[in-house]
């Protein structure tokens, strides 16, 4: 009688572990996601793809291309592609508050100096160069996850450029409200 109670004990163990394997492993673990903000303010076309590595962290990448001529935007950044990593601190998989650190590879165009215009309007500087830097930063934020897998992330984070190119911001910023789908 032993050895059955044994036995139906062992099976049950195993059922369960493997239940719960599969639970895990029917968690959807990719998202794609646009950067709203960015869209609409800055006119920077700025897509992620974020992959979850356990319901605590994510690993993800991001790829900002401005659409803008405008040159003030042009100086603060036209490219940057901002490889992060997410550790979330909540009792749901990868959802809720995070923290993340990234590093960002970023260029730009750079005006600076005495503005002068022409008879057409057209404005040109004394100083004017383009940059190409990297950054490590840290961000915050909370991401929420609808039952379909709509997923919204609100965050800000900023980094520092470490490569001291001529023209090249000091600091750099990351966040926005950003919208996608977990699949």
């Amino acid at each position: 009688m032993k050895k059955l109670a044994a036995l139906v004990v062992f099976f049950s163990l195993v059922n369960t572990s493997f239940g719960q394997d599969n639970i895990t492993n029917d968690i959807d673990k990719h998202e794609l996601k646009l950067n709203a903000t960015n869209l609409i303010i800055f006119s920077y076309l700025d897509g992620a793809y974020e992959y979850l590595i356990s319901e605590e962290s994510s690993f993800g990448v991001n790829l900002l291309f401005s659409l803008s001529d405008d040159e003030i935007f042009e100086e603060y950044r036209t490219f940057s592609i901002t490889p992060y990593y997410r550790q979330y601190f909540s009792k749901k998989y990868a959802k809720g508050f995070f923290v993340e650190g990234f590093g960002m590879l970023n260029s730009g165009d750079a005006f600076y100096g005495l503005a002068t215009f022409d008879a057409n309007g057209n404005v040109s500087y004394t100083n004017e160069g383009s940059y190409t830097d990297f950054a490590l930063g840290i961000s915050a934020g909370g991401k929420f996850v609808t039952p379909r897998g709509f997923v919204v992330d609100l965050y800000l984070g900023i980094g520092r450029n470490f490569l001291n190119t001529d023209y090249a911001p000091e600091l750099v910023g990351r966040g926005g409200l950003t919208l996608g789908y977990r699949f």
